[in-house]
Parts: C-alpha cells; structure tokens; sequence
C-alpha cells in the first residue's frame, strides 16, 4: 500500500530558467547597452584620454610626446596662476559647502512646513536656478558695478567689488550661492516629501522636540538626497568658470582651474598637455571629497 505524502499546497520550483524571446534581448540592450555607451563615450572615454594626455607634449597638431610627470612638476613648481587658482576652487567648494547648502536646506525645512505662500517663496528662491551662470555673472556685475551698481547706490559706498582682488573673490561667491541655495533647496524638499510620516511620529512619542526629531531621524533618512546634494555640490563648485569669465575672464583675484585649463587647451598656448594635467588635478580634487564622504557614510551603516 503506498503512502502519498500530504499535499501542502507549495508548488517546487521547476528549475527551468526563463527564455527570454528575441525582443526582450533587444530591449535589455537598448535600456542598458546605449547609456552604458553614452556614459562611456562621453565620461569615461575623456576622462582617460585627459590622464594619458596629461603625460604629453602635445600642441593638437603634431603627435605627442611623452613627457611623464613633467606637467604636472611645471604646475606645482613655475606655474604662477596654479596656486591662486587651487586655494580659490577649494575655498569656492567649502563656500557652497558650508553655507550655501545649509542655507538651503533650512529654506527647504521651513517651507516644507507649508506656512502662507510658501508655494511664491518656492519659485522666488528657484528662480536662480533656472538662470546660466553666464547670465548670473552679468546680472551681478551691474549690481556690484562700482559707478551705478545697486549695492553702491543704495549704501552709498565707492566700493570696486569686482575690481579689487582682496574682495572680488567673495562677492562672487554670494553670486554664486545665490543660485546654488536654491538648488540645494528643491532637492531637499523632494527628500522631505518622501520621508515616512510615521517616523516622525514615533519621535515625538519618544519625547524628541523638533531639533532632535530632524538631526537623529529625518536627516539620515535622507541619505540618498544627501548624497545626490554633495555630487551636486563639488560638481558646481569645481566646474565653476562662467561667472568668472564674464567679470573679468578670470583674472586679478578670481582665478580657477577651470579658467587656466580652457587659456592652455582652448586658448593661443594650444598646451593640451598641460591643461590636461590641470583637468586631472581638478577630477582629483572632486573624487577625494565624493570618496572620502561616501566611505565615511557607509562605514556608519556596516555592522
């Protein structure tokens, strides 16, 4: 007499994997296959090229010539523009780090409260955004202009804002931030949207006030945001040329990488050599602060 084992109701896998037909193929490789291309091509591709060229002698014309590190010794060492250039990138990005964004992200705490016309102030503080920093740069040079500019006319001062090196830098950097605060803003009011109402709920039950609900919940629950903030953020603090080049082309006080990169690659010099090396200074400097934010980051979350 044979004894059939009780039915259970769950079915055993089969263990066939799933064919996919000749369009699905097609598809998965548009989807992945063509921005994994763009990526490549448009990315990764000049990046590598920048590296290899960077260790040329090459004017664009002839072929080039191997130099190794001789680039970058003559940038370090009887560059004179390089240092000036290196401090003002660094203490553009620590500007937008340290104010600009939290500027920001406090716009976005308050008008995520939805107070009375908070959808106007929105659009005010975006406004900026929308805006090139070309045209950020000429909109700020008649207000920093020193015979009819706003500023001067209004205080009443004789200030050359943008002329004198000790502080052109920093007025710049207002400029600069004035549209950055309202980037930083929009992104942080969609993360503030998305964060589980019942966790702050579970804080205020637990005695937290509103300091203590924001720092210890609702902030490290906007990790993806914080992240996506801080790429923004040393991406627009260290590609920063437009605003420059239209005050004074980047000279007396408001020199940047990006500026001696463009005179040497684009410029009379035709040193692509050279402002590759630049180029590679400058991806340096962005990848140690992404790197160095991203390993802090996850270090917190392993076990």
């Amino acid at each position: 007499m044979s004894v059939h084992p009780p039915a259970t109701g769950i079915r055993r896998p089969s263990g066939r994997v799933r064919k996919y037909s000749s369009r699905d193929r097609a598809v998965l490789v548009l989807m992945l296959g063509v921005p994994a291309l763009l990526v490549t091509a448009l990315i990764w591709g000049p990046a590598l090229a920048s590296i290899f060229l960077s260790l040329t002698r090459w004017n664009g014309v002839t072929a080039p010539e191997f130099v190794g590190a001789e680039n970058y010794t003559q940038a370090f060492t009887i560059y004179p523009p390089f240092w000036p250039a290196l401090r003002n990138n660094i203490l553009w990005l620590l500007a937008l780090l340290l104010i600009a964004t939290p500027l920001g992200l406090l716009l976005a705490v308050i008008l995520d409260k939805q107070i009375r016309g908070s959808r106007f102030y929105q659009s005010v503080f975006y406004l900026p955004v929308v805006l090139s920093l070309a045209l950020v740069g000429f909109i700020w040079t008649l207000i920093y202009s020193q015979d009819q500019g706003l500023i001067n006319q209004l205080s009443g001062f004789n200030v050359n804002w943008l002329g004198d090196s000790n502080i052109n830098l920093g007025a710049v950097l207002v400029a600069a931030g004035w549209r950055h605060v309202g980037y930083v803003m929009v992104l942080y009011l969609a993360g503030l949207k998305g964060v589980d109402s019942s966790m702050k709920e579970a804080a205020a039950l637990d005695g937290a006030n509103e300091v203590q609900t924001f720092t210890r919940v609702i902030f490290p629950a906007m990790k993806p945001i914080n992240i996506v903030v801080l790429v923004v953020t040393v991406i627009e603090g260290l590609r920063a040329f437009d605003i420059v080049y239209i005050i004074n082309k980047g000279t007396n006080g408001l020199e940047l990488l990006s500026v001696l990169i463009t005179n040497n690659i684009v410029g009379e010099a035709s040193r692509i050599g050279f402002g590759s090396a630049l180029a590679v200074v400058l991806l340096l400097i962005s990848l140690a602060f992404i790197i160095t934010y991203l390993v802090q980051t996850f270090r917190k979350e392993a076990p």
